[in-house]
C-alpha cells in the first residue's frame, strides 16, 4: 500500500473527506477505481471500510466512557462522606486511563483509514468513456487543413538548421531532455506566453506569477501522487532535500495548478464572489522517470518548460458550465495559432486522481507524423477542495441548509504549454528552399503584437500569416 502520510510541517488542517459516504459505498468506489486503473486496490478499500467501522465502535465506546466520567464527577461533588468520595476518585482514575487508551486507539484508526481514503480517486462523470487512451472520443476538429506527415518537417532538424535549439549544451549543463531555446525560438516562447495570458485576461482571469517550489503536502492534496501500485512507486516530481529536520518537504512544481490551488487553501469565500478565475504563468518540472521513446525527442517531452495555466473555483452547481467556458478559451488560443487540432473526451484510465472529467486537445505535428497533446482540462469537483479546505458561504439559507460550509469545486486547464506549441508551430510553419533546407518560419499573425523587438529577422525569413 502506498502511504500518503501528511507532511508533519503542513500549514493546513487534515483533509476532510466524506468518509461515511465512502464506507457506505465501498462497492461503487471499487468499481470506479478499477475503471480508472487507479493505484488503490480492492483490498485497501475493503480495509478502509473495516477500519472505519472499528473507529466508529471505538468512538461510541469513548463517548460512553466520557459520559461515565461526567457521572463520576457528579458523584465526587455530591459524596456524603470521604469513603464514598475516595471510591469515586479511584473509579475516576481507572476510567481516565481507559479513556486515554481509547483516545489513542481512535487516533490510530482515524489516521489509518485516512491513509486508505486518500488513495481513492475522484468520482467519474457518467459520460466519460471507459477504458484506456484508445477509447478517447473525438468531440471536435478545428483549424486549417491537416498537412501530410513529412519527416522533413521534424522540429529538431528544423531547429538545428535555423539555430533555434541547443540540446547538446542543455545536456552538458543539466542532462538529457534539458535545453536552450535560442534566437527566434526564445522570442517565440515570450510571445506565446503573453498571447495566452492576454486571451485569459480578456475573459476575466486575474494574471498571476506562481512559485516554482511548493510543499509536497500541497501537491499530494491536489492529487499528484504516483499512479503505479509497486512497493516503491515512482514519483515524477523533483524533490528538494531539506537542510534541517524542521524544514518542510518541498518539490519543484509539476504545474502551476498546484500553487494556484494552494492560493485558495483553508479559506472561505462568499458564494456571490464565485467564480474565482486566475491565470498563472510558471515553470513545470517533470522527471518523467523511465520515459524512453520517440516522445522524448527534442522539445516534445522535457524536464522543464514554461506553462500558462487556467484555474477556477466555483460553487458546486457551476463547475460543469465553467469547464465548457475553459474549453472555449483553450479553443480560442489554439485557433488563433492556425493549428489543426482536435478535442478529446478522455477515458477513465487517462484521468488523474483528482479529475471528474478531462478534455485533451491535440495538435497535428507533421514532422512527428502524429497528434501531440498541447492542452489538458480537468474538472476536479470537490476532490482538491476537501483536501485543501476551500469552502464557500451560501447566499441563501433555507430550511434544508446544512450548517457545515460546502466545499467549492476546482478546475484547471492549460492555456499554453510552450515547448509543445513550439513543436507544432515549427513543424507546420517551416519554410524551405528548393533544396529542402529550412530557411525560415511562417508564424500566426496573432503572435505579432506580442513579438519582442522587431517582427522581422536578419537571420532568416520570417512571415506572418492569419490563415
Amino acid at each position: 500500500m502506498f502511504s500518503l502520510t501528511q507532511d508533519m510541517h503542513s500549514e493546513l488542517p487534515p483533509p476532510r473527506l466524506d468518509y461515511r459516504a465512502l464506507a457506505e459505498n465501498v462497492g461503487s468506489a471499487i468499481l470506479n477505481a478499477q475503471k480508472r486503473a487507479a493505484a488503490v486496490s480492492e483490498t485497501d478499500l475493503r480495509a478502509f471500510s473495516s477500519v472505519y467501522e472499528d473507529a466508529k465502535r471505538v468512538s461510541k465506546e469513548l463517548n460512553s466512557q466520557r459520559h461515565q466520567q461526567s457521572q463520576i464527577g457528579d458523584r465526587i461533588r455530591t459524596a456524603s462522606n470521604d469513603e464514598e468520595r475516595g471510591q469515586a476518585r479511584q473509579e475516576a482514575a481507572a476510567l481516565k486511563l481507559h479513556v486515554q487508551k481509547l483516545q489513542t486507539r481512535l487516533q490510530e484508526l482515524e489516521q489509518l483509514y485516512q491513509t486508505y481514503a486518500l488513495q481513492v480517486p475522484n468520482e467519474t462523470h457518467p459520460g466519460v468513456p471507459v477504458g484506456p487512451e484508445s477509447e478517447a472520443v473525438v468531440t471536435g476538429v478545428h483549424g486549417p487543413p491537416m498537412r501530410e506527415a513529412d519527416p522533413q518537417r521534424d522540429h529538431v532538424a528544423i531547429a538545428k538548421q535555423l539555430d533555434l535549439l541547443d540540446l547538446e549544451s542543455g545536456a552538458t549543463v543539466t542532462g538529457s531532455s534539458w535545453y536552450f531555446l535560442k534566437n527566434e525560438a526564445a522570442l517565440l516562447e515570450m510571445a506565446l506566453s503573453n498571447y495566452a495570458m492576454s486571451i485569459a485576461i480578456k475573459h476575466g482571469f486575474t494574471p498571476t506569477t506562481t512559485p516554482d517550489v511548493v510543499r509536497s503536502d500541497v501537491a499530494i492534496r491536489c492529487g499528484f501522487q504516483p499512479r503505479d501500485s509497486s512497493e516503491n512507486p515512482v514519483s515524477h516530481m523533483y524533490h528538494l532535500v531539506p537542510n534541517h529536520e524542521t524544514a518542510p518537504l518541498l518539490i519543484l512544481s509539476g504545474t502551476a495548478e498546484i500553487p494556484l490551488a494552494g492560493m485558495f487553501a483553508n479559506k472561505v469565500y462568499p458564494q456571490a464572489s464565485l467564480p474565482l478565475k486566475y491565470v498563472g504563468i510558471g515553470h513545470a518540472f517533470r522527471q518523467e522517470a523511465g520515459a524512453r521513446s520517440a516522445d522524448t525527442r527534442g522539445l516534445y517531452r522535457v524536464h522543464q518548460f514554461t506553462k500558462v495555466e487556467l484555474f477556477a473555483v466555483t460553487d458546486a452547481e457551476a463547475s460543469e458550465a465553467m469547464m465548457e467556458e475553459l474549453r472555449q478559451i483553450q479553443t480560442e488560443v489554439l485557433s488563433g495559432l492556425n493549428l489543426h487540432f482536435r478535442i478529446l473526451d478522455m477515458p477513465t484510465e487517462e484521468l488523474g486522481a483528482s479529475a471528474y472529467r478531462k478534455y485533451d486537445m491535440e495538435a497535428w505535428m507533421p514532422g512527428r507524423g502524429s497528434w501531440g497533446e498541447v492542452t489538458s482540462l480537468s474538472n476536479c469537483t470537490d476532490y482538491q477542495s476537501r483536501r485543501l479546505h476551500i469552502r464557500y458561504r451560501p447566499q441563501v439559507k433555507d430550511k434544508d441548509f446544512d450548517s457545515k460550509l460546502p466545499f467549492a469545486h476546482t478546475l484547471n486547464g492549460t492555456a499554453a504549454a510552450i515547448p509543445r506549441l513550439i513543436v507544432a508551430l515549427l513543424e507546420n510553419g517551416a519554410l524551405f528552399d528548393e533544396s529542402g533546407k529550412a530557411i525560415g518560419l511562417r508564424l500566426p499573425e496573432a503572435l505579432k503584437p506580442f513579438w519582442p523587438g522587431l517582427t522581422s529577422s536578419k537571420r532568416m525569413r520570417l512571415e506572418w500569416n492569419d490563415a
